[in-house]
């Protein structure tokens, strides 16, 4: 009786309940379960009807959002709904309708239960049209670039500043498409910024590389206060050809091909230059002293000479062997960046005083310094080189010297390593070799007197400074007494008529000749006079 009992009380609980559910759905009809979430909607108590509509209008709202693809500094942007933005899973509804309202008793009550315990959340699934789609994507390939090597340039702030230096970019359209379907199908839809995928090709010459070349390797000055106007402008103009030059490791720089030619169509000016152990007037006269300076820059940076020569005669703007002559088809001055980053070469020449900076990124031991020390190892009086030279298109009374004496001279420049203040070693970096060149003076020799022209012309030939000087000065002394008689031919040996006065002198001593022209560059300043133009 006991037995049959429990399963009757049983039996009558599961009809109740069958009976209670039967009766909620009978009144309910087909409504969406409690606790049942579309995102963050709850739709339950709505009718299939009504949830269709509420995705139906969250479609049309979500198609008005943008998606925006990014590919570098560009952006490209479309509405959902031009990209054919749809509800894929729209069985969702069934589904939804179904929970907890149809199978068997057991079922229906258990899936009751699970919601009252804990709700349950659907999303919905989107899908884009292809045609659509491919297109947007493919319209970011007018976004392709290529690589924009970087520039180093000097600002008016005296600072190192940078530009460019940004990749190059290639859309992946498979790459991209895929993400886009990623995105739909793991984040809620709405304003959005996708990066489109790209393939990256780098610049040699980064932004960042050169935005790291802030240090001072090694910088250098020498002053041109003195020189002429021509002089001066050539200066200036070789320095600017230089400045603003970027190297890279392992490349070599030539300072005659970066300022030759040396004509007035290249900028250059008729200047005082050395050629033949003399100084002439040449376009391009000083450029030596550019060289000069940016020589001095490269040896406190270390970086590798691959050529350098002295002058024939010596400079005064820097201590001997700290030279570097150029002249065109003949010397160069060359230098390679033997650094592991690049260097970013800055020249200034303005109101007479030239400098060369170079910048890169400094690996050097904070306690290691470097000087130079010139050391001259043999070198002539100058004192007595005098050479006169008769013009002929002066007339007696014109005498002017034209160029200074310069002593001959040899020198080598020693580099000094220390640490810690303690010298560690010592290197020879070169040797030089300065040949001595004469006090030129001129002297005009057109006079009608054929006695003081002779004696000119006799006393410029034994290179005979002092009787120049006293023949000026006094003329010829007159003879006390008549002199023999002599013949015709004495006569015309001793006192040659006008028209057959020489017009070179004869004999004359002559400087040492060089065995080609050396570099435009006259020393700087040296007391000779030098021309307005």
């Amino acid at each position: 009786m006991r037995k049959r009992g429990w399963l009757g009380a049983l039996a009558a609980l599961l009809f109740g309940m069958a009976c209670a559910v039967t009766v909620n759905a009978q009144e309910s009809g087909t409504v969406i379960s409690d606790g049942v979430f579309i995102g963050d909607q709850d739709v339950s108590g709505m009718t299939a009807e009504e949830v269709t509509a509420y995705v139906d209008k969250e479609i049309e709202r979500l198609g008005t959002s943008t998606i925006t693809l990014e590919m570098g500094d560009n952006f490209l942007s479309r509405s959902w709904q031009e990209l054919g933005l749809k509800w894929e899973n729209t069985d969702l509804i069934q589904e939804i309708s179904e929970l907890g309202t149809t199978g068997n008793i057991i079922r229906r009550y258990k899936e009751q239960k699970d919601l009252q315990n804990q709700n349950i959340h659907y999303e919905i699934e989107y899908s884009l049209d292809d045609a659509a789609t491919q297109a947007f994507v493919d319209d970011c390939a007018a976004f392709n670039s290529e690589p924009v090597e970087g520039t180093a340039y000097m600002g008016d702030d005296g600072m190192l500043h940078v530009e460019g230096g940004t990749d190059g970019l290639t859309l992946d359209r498979e790459a991209t498409l895929a993400d886009l379907q990623e995105y739909l199908s793991t984040r809620q839809v709405g304003d959005a910024i996708i990066e489109a995928t790209v393939d990256r090709v780098s610049p040699e010459l980064t932004a960042e590389m050169l935005g790291r070349m802030t240090d001072i390797l090694g910088s250098a000055t020498t002053d041109y206060s003195a020189s002429s106007w021509g002089r001066a402008t050539n200066v200036e103009n070789g320095t600017s050809k230089i400045n603003g030059t970027l190297l890279m490791p392992g490349e070599s720089f030539s300072v005659t091909d970066a300022v030759a030619p040396f004509t007035a169509e290249n900028g250059y000016e008729l200047a005082p230059s050395y050629e033949a152990g003399q100084v002439v007037d040449s376009y391009g006269g000083g450029i030596c002293q550019v060289s000069t300076t940016l020589y001095n820059a490269v040896l406190k940076a270390e970086l590798e000479v691959d050529a350098r020569s002295n002058h024939t005669m010596i400079v005064n703007y820097v201590d001997p062997s700290k030279d570097a002559a150029i002249a065109e088809g003949l010397m160069d001055f060359v230098f390679t960046n033997s650094l592991e980053n690049p260097i970013f070469i800055a020249g200034s020449a303005y109101y007479g005083t030239l400098n060369f900076t170079i910048f890169g990124v400094e690996t050097r031991p904070a306690n290691r310094t470097i000087e130079f020390i010139s050391e001259t190892t043999g070198q002539t009086d100058p004192a007595s080189n005098i050479k006169l030279v008769a013009k002929t298109d002066q007339n007696v009374g014109y005498f002017a010297q034209v160029q200074s004496p310069h002593q001959g001279l040899s020198a080598v420049l020693w580099k000094n390593i220390y640490y810690d203040g303690v010298l560690n070693e010592t290197i020879q970096v070169n040797s030089s070799t300065y040949q001595a060149s004469p006090a030129i003076y001129e002297v005009g020799v057109v006079t009608d007197n054929q006695a003081l022209a002779s004696a000119l012309y006799s006393a410029i030939g034994a290179n005979n400074l002092q009787q120049v000087q006293n023949l000026l000065a006094n003329g010829v002394p007159q003879q006390t007494e008549a002199p023999a008689q002599q013949t015709d031919s004495q006569v015309q040996q001793t006192d040659p008529p006008v028209q057959e006065v020489p017009q070179e002198p004869v004999p004359e001593v002559t400087a040492p000749q060089e065995p080609a022209p050396d570099a435009v560059d006259p020393p700087e300043p040296d007391g000779m006079a030098e021309p307005a133009g």
